[in-house]
């Protein structure tokens, strides 16, 4: 509705109503917004949004939309967003662009603010550093609470964060304050009284993903950042966890559906680049699978000897490959949280082991009656029974411990997920019938 608006005023030229439209909306609406519009119109409303409020809808944006303004923005727009943007935004956005994009971005900009851009650009990409932001507050020890708290008054706005601020000696960390300890002490209290000194901190080389973990852990808002001498060099907010949390969730889901993972949005991509995201992982599967097909022309014998068998291969298939993603959906997400440790791999057989059990066993009982209700064959209903057990056993145990190996080779543990497991598993399963009823039909 809003975007219908925006269009038949921008139509009649009324700028005026379309200012106090955009000043009613969130930054992030605004973003939404921007995004449903054509190129043309898109750049004329971004131009009335307040000054104040477009660095942080520019940062919403996605990074289409983000190259788009660039090109069409004057030197000194993109100076003003680039100045009011806060400096982990302007990396995050720097990082998606173009390299000659970058370059001229950069020269524009002043020599500090380009010397901080580019010292946080040059960590690796999933390390703490490359997420953290240089504007946080500092005090010093020596100072009072009033003198602290009107620090803040005076650079707090150009701030990431103010609810937790930080004490610093010689550029190292050695206390944290929050706005909470600094609201109810006296004005005249010494920073270093109030101070925690035990303190939560990531180093700049830790994997962002680990950092982000410690947001979920302890409920911070902000955390410190050090380098290898305990320098305080920066902060990470929780909005940066956030999207750390979002991005490895949105590859892991990528990865157990067997594609590769991609950045940009379903929309945002070509059907050739959806095509070759899933296209490898499906080619594996699919000749992977005439190992299955292979075994079973090994026992073609039993098929013609007894044709019914071949009815209780997909059901067989099925319950051993769906069992075996429930193990593994359950061991990636332990393994994501930390509930689950690499050290426990012989108390999560065990406990997988038991479910196994438990499950095959309702699940024999099931079908052996219905077996015997529907052919009323003892024999058929005992192999589909022990088929089912040793299947499902099987499935449990592979789903829990390939995740766990591929954690151990360092390797993402999605990978091991339902379209891989589910192959293996198959194989297995069919392995299993087919060795079950040569010896019970002395097939061989």
């Amino acid at each position: 509705m809003t975007k219908k608006i925006i269009e038949k005023l921008l139509a009649e030229k009324k700028y005026a109503q379309i200012k106090d439209i955009l000043s009613a909306l969130n930054e992030v609406d605004l973003a939404a917004l921007l995004e449903e519009l054509d190129e043309k119109d898109m750049v004329k409303i971004f131009r009335l949004i307040n000054k104040q409020e477009a660095a942080l809808t520019f940062s919403y944006m996605n990074s289409k939309m983000q190259e788009t303004l660039i090109k069409a923005f004057t030197e000194k727009e993109l100076k003003e967003i680039i100045d009011d943007m806060f400096l982990d935004d302007a990396v995050d956005f720097l990082e998606e662009m173009p390299a000659n994009v970058v370059e001229h971005i950069l020269s524009i900009t002043d020599k500090e603010t380009r010397s901080q851009i580019n010292t946080l650009l040059a960590y690796p990409k999933d390390s703490a550093g490359s997420i953290m932001t240089v504007e946080y507050v500092d005090f010093k020890k020596e100072m009072t609470v009033g003198e602290a708290i009107h620090k803040i008054k005076s650079i707090g706005v150009e701030k990431e964060t103010v609810y937790t601020c930080y004490v610093i000696e010689q550029k190292k960390l050695i206390g944290i304050v929050s706005a909470k300890d600094l609201l109810t002490s006296s004005d005249d209290s010494l920073i270093e009284s109030i101070m925690e000194t035990n303190i939560i901190y990531a180093n700049t080389f830790d994997d962002q993903e680990d950092v982000a973990k410690l947001f979920q852990k302890y409920g911070f808002m902000a955390i410190p950042v050090v380098d290898t001498e305990h320098c305080m060099v920066g902060i990470i907010t929780y909005d940066d966890a956030i999207n750390v949390l979002q991005d490895e969730v949105d590859e892991d889901i990528s990865i157990m559906s067997g594609m590769t993972p991609n950045e940009d949005s379903y929309f945002g991509t070509s059907v050739f680049d959806h095509a070759k995201h899933r296209i490898l992982w499906l080619l594996v599967l699919m000749l992977s699978a005439t190992i299955t097909g292979t075994i079973i022309t090994r026992y073609e014998d039993a098929f013609s000897a007894i044709p019914i068998l071949v009815s209780f291969i997909p059901m067989l298939m099925d319950t051993g490959g769906n069992c075996g993603s429930q193990s593994s959906t359950l061991i990636i997400r332990g393994l994501a949280v930390d509930e689950i440790k690499l050290n426990q791999v012989f108390k999560v057989m065990f406990k997988e082991l038991r479910v196994a059990l438990v499950v095959s066993i309702v699940l024999s009982i099931v079908n052996g009656l219905r077996i015997l209700i529907m052919y009323k064959n003892p024999m058929l209903a005992l192999l589909i029974s022990l088929s089912l057990v040793c299947t499902v056993i099987m499935a449990k145990l592979v789903g829990c411990l390939l995740p766990m190996l591929a954690t151990k080779c360092k390797m993402d543990p999605a990978i091991m997920s339902t379209p891989l497991i589910t192959t293996l598993v198959d194989t297995g399963s069919i392995l299993i019938y087919f060795q079950i009823a040569t010896h019970l039909f002395h097939l061989s």
